[in-house]
């Protein structure tokens, strides 16, 4: 049978091994997929919990046979493995639960060695979170890596960028920008709208052309098409891959996005003619709400 000292030491290692599953998921994670991940990493993380605790329960037997669980004080005191981290050793000790004080007849009263096991393991996760929070701080600088790269493909292909407001309508606005750089019309509403409000009408015209094609849209849908088009149109739902489709059909535009050191087009379809080129920045890592689009304009 696996010993008490045992467990807790393959406790610590699955909680580590999870922590670090969940910090490779949510970095990974995009806006369409953050939710479903989030979801995913807590579910992971409660079954754990339940499990570790459901096997220190068995282990621990009935109330006759507590005795044979050893004291936690005999517990092997090896410090678990911190990478550096500083603190996490002096509060794994101010965890240590001293002797019981005798009762008021003489006996010595019962130990809970429930809370102390408790107590312990809550000292532990601690530690594993602050190994975690470490290795993060030695993470290279995402943020200042993309800009650098980004700058550097701006510069390539003699684009300057316009900042676009990241406020959910990003895409939108930026297409609309861009429109408006080689002179195409955003639609018959367009006459007198704000630039502010021009995302408004390129919304309406993805939302159009999505509910007027299902059948390109519905296979990469995670809920009804109707829905979906609904919160293109009149919500700030962030705008991705399928709405830069529906609007280089749209507007007959070639769509070309700088990312990270990388470029994707996006063609109107075959046959086309006369298509205009308009440019995008997608930032993964820089801007706090997550993902960004930026228009692309000519350098002067």
């Amino acid at each position: 049978m696996e010993s008490f000292e045992g467990m807790q030491s393959r406790h610590r290692k699955e909680q580590k091994d999870l922590q670090s599953r969940v910090t490779n998921k949510k970095k990974n994670a995009t806006k369409k997929t953050r939710k479903g991940v989030n979801s995913e990493c807590e579910e992971l993380e409660r079954q754990l919990k339940e499990r570790q605790g459901q096997e220190i329960a068995a282990l621990n037997g009935e109330p006759a046979d507590t005795e044979n669980v050893p004291d936690l004080e005999e517990e092997n005191t090896e410090e678990p493995t911190t990478n550096g981290v500083n603190g996490i050793a002096e509060t794994l000790e101010k965890t240590t639960i001293s002797e019981p004080e005798p009762s008021e007849d003489g006996q010595p009263r019962k130990r809970n060695r429930q809370k102390e096991r408790l107590a312990r393991r809550a000292a532990e996760q601690e530690a594993v979170i602050e190994e975690a929070k470490k290795e993060a701080a030695n993470q290279p600088d995402q943020k200042a890596v993309e800009r650098k790269k980004m700058l550097d493909q701006f510069t390539s292909v003699g684009l300057v960028e316009k900042s676009i407001r990241p406020d959910g309508h990003c895409l939108f606005s930026a297409v609309a920008d861009q429109l408006s750089q080689v002179g195409i019309p955003l639609g018959p509403e367009s006459e007198g709208v704000k630039e502010g409000e021009r995302y408004k009408i390129v919304r309406k015209a993805a939302a159009g052309y999505i509910e007027g094609h299902p059948d390109d849209f519905v296979a990469w849908l995670d809920e009804p098409l109707e829905q979906y088009v609904e919160k293109i149109r009149n919500t700030a739902e962030w705008g991705g891959h399928l709405e830069l489709l529906a609007l280089a059909k749209t507007y007959n535009v070639e769509i070309c996005v700088l990312q990270d050191g990388a470029a994707q087009t996006i063609e109107p379809g075959e046959g086309k003619k006369d298509v205009e080129k308009i440019w995008l920045a997608y930032y993964r890592h820089g801007f706090g709400l997550g993902e960004h689009y930026n228009s692309l304009r000519k350098a002067p």
